[in-house]
């Protein structure tokens, strides 16, 4: 039983947000990007050619009409997100040990 108890004081806790989002949930952030970032370019695409607005602006426009399929293309091939930050280990720790609830008859 006292090996239990003291078992018991230092369990090794595991977090669930260390996990990495799923497949699936990865795909539906891509995607969902991917069409906000083409309809601004659909916007800007209409309003380089149906606005009468400055040349300034309207070279603005253009240039996002142009440049956002590139953009959000490489952004909707890229896979997954930054691993997270390793969690703090303890150096005293001895992750090496058999704990006491797991050794087996004669050890």
């Amino acid at each position: 039983m006292e090996g239990m108890k003291r078992w018991r004081r230092n369990p090794d806790v595991h977090q669930v947000t260390d996990a990495k989002p799923s497949l699936t949930a990865d795909i539906h952030r891509r995607e969902v990007r991917y069409l906000v970032q083409m309809g601004i370019r659909t916007v800007c695409l209409v309003l380089a050619v149906v606005v009468p607005v400055p040349w300034p602006f309207r070279l603005l426009f253009i240039a996002g009409a142009v440049f956002l399929p590139y953009i959000a293309v490489i952004g909707a091939n890229e896979r997954g997100e930054p691993a997270p930050p390793p969690a703090f280990q303890d150096p005293e720790a001895n992750q090496s040990e058999i704990p006491l609830h797991r050794r087996e008859i004669g050890s």
